[in-house]
């Protein structure tokens, strides 16, 4: 089921009713909105839902697409089929720069009725060629009423519903999340704590925390860091508001950048891990 995102998918589905579709597309937005499902739920459409054959999903391995992932997808667009073959290249943006000029050699030379989706929350690391080379379909948050409205008729109750709500902040992907993995719930919770323990802790167990953290894999990092932009808008909202909050809008808006620039960097280049971490351990206070 989607949620939200109707005037995407209405252009999709009427770009492959007239059979008029772009031999590549990127699909841009926040982490969590869906993105990635509506590229598999248009795959279906083109090619059919038993045709699995015809779809390719490419995935980061350790944080990084490899310029071997890609060029494995070389022998299956020459292969032919009586439908549409489409490769789904999700997180595109973790493509090292190897990956990225080989998908732009294929994308240079389209094949028959070879689709190309590229799914990303970060399309500024995206070569500019590659850019130029496909349709870009731009998705946005959605809207709380339309997400509670999908958790409710999920069988969730009114107190799950709204935390759920809540901590998906218009991201169907994170309600999605939330609904099939309890424990994925809990962990948000968990997170919102320790940020606010940690917010009035010594210098000392912060720079432990970093420590413990670096030692995470990329995408836990990555992952514990989006529930702290999350934590520290709910905060910057709060203080818009009028509400008494210990932080100053200035000393907000530099957290927030922050935290932006670390998964940046922890997601995208070779970063010392644990120094990126303490930097931002050292704002808390």
């Amino acid at each position: 089921m989607i949620i939200g995102h109707l005037s995407q998918w209405q252009y999709l589905e009427k770009a492959a009713k007239m059979r008029k579709i772009p031999h590549a597309f990127l699909f841009s937005g926040p982490e969590k909105i869906g993105k990635k499902k509506i590229a598999l739920e248009f795959a279906k459409v083109l090619i059919g839902f038993e045709n699995s054959f015809d779809l390719i999903l490419v995935e980061p391995e350790n944080g990084l697409i490899q310029i071997s992932q890609i060029r494995d997808l070389r022998p299956w667009l020459y292969l032919s089929s009586p439908s549409f073959k489409v490769a789904i290249i999700n997180n595109a943006h973790c493509m090292n720069s190897e990956a990225q000029s080989s998908l732009l050699k294929i994308l240079e030379e389209p094949r028959g009725k070879t689709i190309f989706i590229l799914v990303t929350s970060l399309p500024k690391i995206l070569l500019s060629t590659i850019i130029s080379r496909v349709e870009v379909l731009n998705f946005y948050k959605i809207s709380d009423s339309e997400i509670k409205k999908y958790v409710q008729s999920q069988g969730a109750n009114q107190t799950s519903a709204a935390k759920i709500t809540s901590f998906s902040k218009g991201r169907a992907g994170l309600a999605f999340d939330f609904l099939s993995d309890e424990e994925k719930l809990r962990k948000y919770e968990q997170v919102f704590q320790e940020i606010a323990s940690l917010s009035s802790s010594s210098l000392a167990l912060r720079f432990s925390w970093a420590e413990r953290m670096s030692k995470k894999e990329i995408k836990d990092i990555t992952a514990d860091l989006d529930i702290w932009l999350n934590y520290f808008r709910d905060i910057f909202l709060s203080k818009i508001k009028g509400m008494d909050i210990y932080y100053s809008f200035p000393k907000l808006k530099k957290i927030l950048s922050l935290i932006q620039k670390t998964i940046f960097l922890i997601s995208t280049t070779n970063v010392n891990k644990k120094v990126a971490l303490e930097v931002l351990a050292m704002e808390l206070n």
